[in-house]
């Protein structure tokens, strides 16, 4: 096989021609492999386990029960909540064991833990495992679980209430509805669905008894964060774990959760003396890795005689799952609810109440767009509905009520700032692209062919970036190329590409001489976190090219030196230091290679930043038509103008917005997990009950930059890997309840299935 290098993305080359590792590459001498047995009941009392039979099963090494973990005395992962409720109150996070104890909440959940000499014989161990249940009852909806009569999923947790969560200005915003001319409502459902990485979730893990160290290869967005959790749990210093995540096949947010798997193996392979092996299925990822959305979303807006909003109020209800996961109750409340709640719109008030509730099914977390599509879904359909209510043309009625450029950087009522945006200019260019005014032309020629023409147009906002400090080291080897050290966790992002390419232009060198090692465990220690809430360019893109200028820095007072002038003589451009007015100069790589061999390259760099949060912004239009004799609906056409801000990879950038509409089509037209209300056994637990979406979906597709530099980080970048799915949502349901206008149909839940289009249509014709 040809070693020529692929002139793509560099990590191109190593996947397209088979040498990627996944967690299902790493294999350990000696190692066992492991099976769980999951619940088949969403809620019971566990009254016994009967593991004799299963210990004595053909190669079976060990079983491992609820009261091992109890026993070893190791915690559950916190969930994130720095951020309290009504009345200081805080998230009631309950102790949620790597294996069921006492107890089981959901459909899925891991009871027991075989390990044996084969995956095969780990299996049929399982299978001998008696589990005696005594059933209880079942919440399935977040709107059950706070009655009077809903049983407690946890003790100490009343009415399974998590947390109720508000922000704004309640006082101001009645104020504002009180003395409104016009309110309009909407009650829209985010459905549930499932985030099916192509890689399923998967674990090695090996115990070294002499140093108390545990090794483990994990999918991961970040291997500082699984290092912090496994800290928490086990109690041990972080350094005691050593973990592999090179090639991530997906990661989309769910992939960032310290799961009860990895854990439960931790301790199976402490206990057995060997390395434990375990490759997920389909089936336990659909099932068990964390879902997301789930919410009923309500919101009313307070317009004046005029059409200009005077105040916004927000009510969430969300379905937390069984259990807290890491990010579940984060990006429902203070990550995208609050920090973008007046979107791209001028709102002098706002109100919101976000109540987190607790029921028998999957635990939910953060997935591409993170509370964002719910954000902007929610919006956009207020906005069409305001429209309808006062008689006004929507765009018309947008433009009424946009926020200007000149404002920016804008202080929210909420207590956000946004660093820079220009929505009149993104609604523009959306609108001519898409050629918006002639569309009427189309809906009439789709019409003599029997079909439904829709169009729908949606402007967002979201946040991107920030959370806490970045630190990375650039270091000088052995042989004069440099090396990156970042927290980076990739997972299809191009870091290995647009790291060394940023650094590489403002050194002046070529990107071949530097390489970024992320998740490497020879990498010192370093403050941070992973790949998550489309912020990798902003925090660790922005702390290498801080490095990189202090390389330059450094390199400057040895160029004086090596020149005889005073360091303020010397400039720098191109990769070559220069006396100003005179023909002296000296390369950054000759620097380089006079200094190898010291004890320690003068120019290694340790750099730490503080990141900050900037936010993207689009407008999206969307086309679709429908045939109103089966309930089809096709993409007729998508235009999507984004500011991302700078773009340092114009390839990277559409691929990132390209899988993000993908994921947003799936909402839009088919994905749902569902729960059977009465029992909670999950319905759509296979790829021949769940939908993906397929490219076909979407055939015609134009992406625009009208990017604005974000003054919040050295690169002015903004985030653009959750665009897609933030504004695809919203214009798409735009679009398809355009498209059902004319039948009098105003609203319809998602997903926009044939079926469940096909019913509406059934319905307004039999009311009409």
């Amino acid at each position: 096989m040809s070693d020529k290098p692929y002139k793509g993305r560099r990590e191109d080359y190593r996947l397209l021609t088979g040498r990627g590792k996944y967690t299902a590459d790493h294999d350990i001498a000696g190692q066992a492999f492991a099976y769980f047995l999951r619940a088949d009941r969403a809620h019971a009392k566990i009254v016994r386990i009967d593991t004799e039979a299963a210990r004595k099963g053909d190669g079976v090494l060990g079983v491992l029960t609820g009261a091992d973990i109890i026993a070893a005395g190791w915690k559950s992962p916190a969930a994130m909540a720095f951020f309290k409720g009504i009345g200081g109150s805080t998230l009631r996070d309950p102790f949620r064991p790597a294996l069921a104890h006492e107890r089981i909440r959901f459909v899925g959940e891991p009871v027991a833990l075989v390990i044996a000499e084969s995956e095969y014989q780990a299996q049929d161990a399982a299978e001998l495992i008696e589990v005696e249940y005594e059933d209880l009852p079942v919440i399935v909806e977040a709107s059950d679980a706070g009655s009077d009569q809903a049983v407690a999923l946890h003790d100490g947790v009343p009415n399974n209430l998590a947390l109720d969560y508000v922000y704004g200005d309640q006082e101001k915003t009645e104020r504002a509805f009180s003395e409104a001319a016009h309110v309009v409502r909407v009650d829209l459902r985010a459905q549930r669905i499932a985030g099916n990485p192509m890689e399923p979730k998967s674990c090695v893990a090996r115990y070294y008894a002499a140093a108390d160290t545990f090794e483990i290869c994990v999918p991961s967005q970040g291997t500082s964060d699984f290092k912090s959790a496994l800290s928490q749990i086990t109690g041990l210093d972080r350094s005691r774990f050593i973990i592999h995540s090179i090639d991530v096949g997906g990661g989309f947010g769910i992939r960032n959760e310290i799961y009860p798997e990895f854990p439960a193996l931790m301790l199976a392979t402490k206990q057995t003396g060997r390395p434990v092996k375990w490759n997920g299925t389909r089936s336990e990822t659909i099932s068990g890795d964390h879902h997301a959305r789930a919410a009923d979303l309500t919101g009313e807006l307070a317009l004046d005689a005029t059409g200009r909003i005077l105040g916004l109020r927000v009510q969430w209800l969300v379905n937390l799952g069984a259990y807290c996961s890491g990010a579940g109750a984060l990006i429902n409340t203070v990550a995208a609810p609050t920090s973008s709640a007046i979107s791209l719109y001028n709102v002098p008030a706002v109100y919101g109440r976000h109540r987190l509730m607790f029921t028998n099914t999957t635990p939910t977390t953060a997935y591409r767009g993170a509370g964002r599509p719910n954000v902007s879904y929610l919006w956009e359909r207020l906005v069409e509905e305001a429209a309808k209510k006062l008689g006004i043309d929507s765009i018309k009625l947008r433009r009424r009520n946009l926020l200007k450029t000149s404002q920016f950087p804008l202080k929210t009522p909420t207590g956000s700032t946004y660093d820079s945006a220009d929505p009149a200019g993104l609604l523009d260019t959306a609108l001519d692209k898409a050629e918006w005014k002639s569309f009427e032309e189309r809906r009439r020629t789709a019409k003599k062919a029997g079909r439904l023409r829709g169009i729908g147009l949606a402007l967002f906002l979201e946040p991107s970036g920030g959370v806490g400090r970045e630190e990375v080291k650039i270091e000088i080897q052995s042989d004069g190329k440099l090396a990156m050290y970042a927290l980076a966790g990739p997972s299809g992002q191009g870091h290995e590409t647009v790291f060394p390419d940023v650094v590489a232009q403002i050194l002046g060198l070529p990107d071949d001489r530097i390489e970024l090692r992320y998740n490497d465990n020879a990498m010192p220690k370093l403050a941070g976190t992973g790949s998550f809430g489309s912020r990798s360019l902003i925090s660790h893109g922005a702390a290498l090219a801080a490095g990189a200028k202090e390389i330059i820095r450094k390199g400057q007072d040895l160029a004086a030196k090596d020149l005889e002038v005073a360091p303020q003589d010397v400039t720098f451009a191109d990769g070559q230091y220069r006396v100003a007015g005179t023909d002296l100069s000296v390369s950054l790589a000759s620097l380089i290679q006079k200094h190898m061999g010291e004890a320690e390259h003068p120019l290694d760099t340790n750099m730490g930043i503080a990141t900050a949060t900037a936010f993207p912004s689009g407008a999206h239009v969307a086309e679709v038509e429908i045939d109103p004799e089966t309930g089809l609906l096709e993409i007729v056409s998508y235009l999507a103008v984004d500011d991302c801000g700078t773009v340092y990879n114009h390839t990277i950038v559409e691929g990132q917005l390209r899988g993000g509409l993908m994921q947003g089509v799936g909402q839009v037209l088919g994905e749902h997990i569902v729960y059977d209300p009465a029992n909670g056994q999950l319905l759509s637990g296979t790829f021949m009950d769940y939908f993906m979406p397929r490219a076909h979906l979407l055939p015609s597709t134009t992406l625009m930059d009208r990017g604005v530099v974000s003054p919040a980080n050295l690169l002015g970048a903004k985030g653009a890997g959750e665009a897609g799915a933030t504004g695809s949502v919203p214009a798409l349901a735009n679009a398809v309840l355009d498209a059902l206008k004319p039948l009098k149909i105003e609203s319809l839940d998602m997903p926009y299935t044939p079926s469940r289009i096909w019913q509406a249509i059934s319905s307004a014709a039999a009311r009409n």
